[in-house]
């Protein structure tokens, strides 16, 4: 009798072992799968230079900062801002942010990341950022930023040159 209750205790612990280590989560069928929207946001970005149409930091329009500059998102990651005489280097990506617990509510959320390595004294640093998106266009990107720490909102839009 004590083989069988031994064989059966075997039994149950390896049906909840195999039910544990099962999961119904595949990435294959997940809905919010964002690689494919990922890919046109990169593709729109990188089709042409764009200039700062809005910038609004906190409330206050420093779109002005940035007048004269055409900015390229390259496919290699690069970011490069010129306005002839001035160059900034920087580095952006479009990113999904679906396992984030950031400002945004949303399970699907897609950020558009720049990076400019550059002091904090420098308007250029005020981009840097995991930016979320309002809309994309083919001639326009606009962006948001929900400070975390202050609580202050950013708006950001780009224009297509």
């Amino acid at each position: 009798m004590k083989k069988v209750c031994n064989i059966g205790l075997l039994i149950m612990l390896s049906f909840s072992l195999m039910s544990s280590m099962c999961s119904n989560d595949d990435d294959d069928g997940n809905p919010n799968n964002n690689s494919q929207q990922i890919v046109q946001i990169e593709t729109t970005a990188e089709s042409g230079t764009w200039r700062i149409t809005n910038f609004n930091d906190s409330g206050q329009n420093e779109t002005s900062d940035f007048n004269g500059y055409n900015f390229s998102f390259n496919a290699d990651g690069t970011l490069v801002a010129t306005n002839g005489s001035n160059t900034v280097n920087g580095t952006w990506s479009v990113t999904d942010d679906s396992n984030s617990n950031d400002d945004s509510s949303s399970d699907d959320d897609i950020d558009f990341n720049i990076f400019f390595p550059v002091p904090e004294s420098n308007n250029f640093e005020d981009l840097n950022d995991d930016w979320d998106i309002i809309s994309i266009s083919s001639t326009t990107i606009e962006l948001i930023d929900v400070s975390g720490g202050n609580g202050g909102t950013d708006l950001l839009t780009f224009e297509m040159n």
